[in-house]
């Protein structure tokens, strides 16, 4: 049996007998949660929580103070940051905003492929954010909103680290990057859902880690997978023949107003300010 095969078998045995290791929440995340799941919480208390970890702080003040939220006068302090974004939103922006810190490794060959995945996925992020912006101005009444997608559009691609960690142990298998490729585009989103339920996170996010890239999922409403199948194919990082035909499904659907949408100058001026707040 080649390497490749076998790390193949090692991966769908151990997620077939849950004994595949799965990334934990980052503690900042968990802690953030937490907080929000308490219906005593208020804002201050909420502040004080993420200030244990100045990275995220400083990020909450910089999604506050961006022009995706269209807000003109900037915050300086976390309390205002918070206050701004508001109980609901922060549990879910705060733990986007967490995820980078899944994405690394001590071993340099590993961490070029983490940094890499990253890079793709705030790619693909960045443009579902957009899309859903469009989206909400055109569907007032809409139960799909900004922040699920933020933190869903994060978290889609999630189920590529158990993957690249298990590697780590077959150092042989990077001698052939499209092994990897395969394995992941076989694996990955099992591995995604899985991740999801571990860490106890809401249907719409399994959904989403679970289901953007596999064919056969074909939802009738309107739904966050969507959003993300839209960025990926914009971003070349879902495969398709066509991509104005494969976006144009999207516009069949209603998602999107037309496929003619990515090129205007609107959509390019709100994609800007959606990677502002991730630079």
């Amino acid at each position: 049996m080649s390497t490749e095969n076998a790390l193949l078998t090692i991966l769908i045995d151990r997620i077939n007998s849950d004994t595949l290791v799965l990334p934990t929440l980052p503690d900042a995340a968990v802690r953030v949660r937490k907080a929000a799941d308490d219906p005593d919480v208020n804002l201050i208390q909420m502040a004080d929580v993420i200030s244990h970890d100045p990275a995220l702080s400083a990020r909450m003040i910089k999604v506050a103070n961006s022009a995706f939220l269209g807000r003109s006068v900037k915050v300086n302090t976390l309390n205002q940051a918070v206050t701004r974004i508001g109980l609901r939103q922060i549990k879910n922006i705060a733990t986007a905003m967490a995820m980078e810190q899944l994405f690394v490794s001590n071993n340099k060959l590993i961490k070029t492929y983490m940094d890499k995945a990253w890079q793709k996925t705030l790619k693909v992020a960045c443009q579902a954010i957009t899309t859903m912006d469009f989206y909400l101005k055109a569907h007032k009444h809409t139960s799909l909103n900004r922040d699920t997608i933020t933190l869903a559009s994060l978290v889609f691609n999630i189920g590529v680290l158990p993957i690249l960690t298990e590697a780590e142990r077959h150092p042989e298998v990077f001698a052939n990057p499209s092994f990897l490729a395969h394995a992941i585009q076989k694996l990955a989103g099992r591995i995604g859902g899985a991740i999801m339920r571990e860490w106890g996170f809401t249907e719409e996010f399994i959904d989403a880690a679970e289901n953007w890239s596999n064919p056969n999922y074909k939802p009738q409403q309107d739904c966050y997978v969507d959003f993300i199948r839209v960025g990926a194919i914009l971003e070349g990082i879902l495969q398709v023949s066509d991509k104005t035909a494969s976006l144009q499904v999207y516009a069949d659907k209603g998602v999107i107003e037309s496929v003619e949408i990515f090129n205007s100058d609107d959509y390019l001026y709100v994609l800007e300010d959606v990677k502002a707040m991730f630079a």
